[in-house]
């Protein structure tokens, strides 16, 4: 008990998990922060229900007690040693009231029942529990003087309380998200960086390797015989590919970057055109454009590297005599659609989401027997992402596969 003036009041016991509970309300992240409409708006029709003047949304800290919502009263909380909450979250489960706090042992000498201007003499709380069951806090209903609910007010003080306990556990849920978020921003970060210094570290030797493996079969050709030009090639081809792998690896974590998705206007038949020159395709390759030419809004830079990566894999990925891509556009009011068929080798039904996770490969080789690095599609769906569309793939193992994706038309 604790003394005020020259009487005694009846303190509010302490939860039998109070550690446990406060590390949930700091879970929780509501604590001390600021109004919120969705909460205000509860106060108030609560206070409209129960026809009382004041309502309040209280969490009960340590030491003290915080009004999340206030409706009828400036005040923003106080000790804890004189809440009515703080009682009232003993019992998580009960609506606990209190029809006259004058005639009732623990709040007849509280200094909010002795207030002479605006006494607390009707209190009634339902405790607000979050999803490890304990009582953060409560929703209240005050009256200056002695007041009773009836039972339909009792079960809509209850429902409203609920509501709260949705949106405490939704607040928690985002912070949460909004933590993970932060540590994958952070950790691909780290990743982007590491690639950043690998990719510099190594290109230069790299570099030197693919060089000096030319310049040994141009002047040592004829000497190293047929067993040793292999090996030689294998050197080289090892190069590229590990080349290749770290441009690809670069490109990935770039594709995070959603700050300069800046929108220009380009002819789509042009910039398809440019694309398949840098393949150097050879006769036995048909790509067909879309039958309509037409002038789009876009990041040009982003669609480029997906059609590069979609068309790459249409031809490696390819075992036919003759190899056939058609690449088709649509549009909407919204959005653009653009679509990548072929008649290569397809992809099982069972992969086909496991292939846009970044180092994902299916166990088969391209038409040089070489193995993807798992980098390129994951890339793309990043790409398409940050272009605010999706993409999604249909195939069938010896049939050829359709790559389908779409870009917002206003980022």
């Amino acid at each position: 008990m604790i003394k005020t003036g020259a009487k005694q009041m009846i303190k509010p016991a302490i939860s039998r998990n109070e550690l446990e509970r406060l590390a949930s309300l700091e879970e929780a992240g509501i604590f001390n922060t600021s109004p919120e409409a969705e909460f205000d708006n509860i106060t108030k029709l609560a206070s409209f229900i129960c026809k009382t003047p004041v309502s309040l949304i209280s969490l009960v800290g340590e030491s003290e007690q915080y009004f999340k919502s206030r409706y009828g009263t400036e005040i923003y909380g106080s000790s804890r040693e004189i809440s009515f909450c703080a009682h009232a979250i003993l019992k998580p489960k009960q609506l606990m009231v209190v029809n006259d706090t004058r005639l009732d042992e623990r709040f007849k000498d509280n200094p909010f029942t002795l207030d002479e201007n605006n006494p607390v003499q009707f209190y009634a709380g339902m405790p607000l529990v979050d999803h490890h069951g304990f009582a953060l806090g409560t929703l209240c209903v005050l009256d200056t003087k002695p007041n009773k609910l009836d039972k339909e007010q009792k079960i809509a003080l209850k429902a409203l309380a609920k509501h709260v306990e949705v949106l405490f556990e939704l607040r928690r849920k985002n912070k949460h998200l909004e933590q993970i978020e932060k540590e994958l921003k952070e950790h691909n970060t780290a990743l982007k960086d590491f690639a950043g210094v690998v990719s510099h570290d190594m290109k230069m030797p790299l570099a030197n390797m693919i060089i000096t493996a030319d310049i040994l079969k141009a002047k040592y050709g004829d000497q190293l015989g047929k067993e040793g030009l292999k090996y030689l090639k294998n050197l080289k081809n090892a190069g590229l590919n590990l080349s290749d792998y770290i441009n690809s690896l670069l490109t990935h974590y770039e594709s995070n970057d959603t700050s300069d998705l800046k929108k220009q206007e380009f002819d789509l038949h042009h910039m398809l055109e440019e694309i398949i020159d840098l393949f150097n395709i050879s006769d036995n390759v048909d790509i067909n454009l879309p039958n309509e030419n037409i002038i789009i809004q876009s990041n040009r830079a982003a669609l480029e590297q997906i059609f590069l990566n979609l068309l790459s894999n249409s031809l490696k990925y390819n075992e036919s005599e003759k190899i056939v891509i058609d690449i088709d556009f649509r549009q909407t009011p919204d959005f653009y659609y653009f679509s990548i068929s072929d008649n290569g080798i397809g992809i099982p039904q069972d992969k086909q989401e496991e292939i846009f996770q970044i180092f994902t490969t299916l166990a088969v080789t391209d038409r040089k027997g070489n193995k993807g690095n798992g980098i390129g599609l994951s890339t793309v769906k990043r790409l398409v992402k940050n272009l605010g569309g999706n993409i999604k793939v249909n195939s069938q193992p010896g049939q050829g596969t359709q790559f389908t994706f779409s870009a917002k038309r206003n980022l």
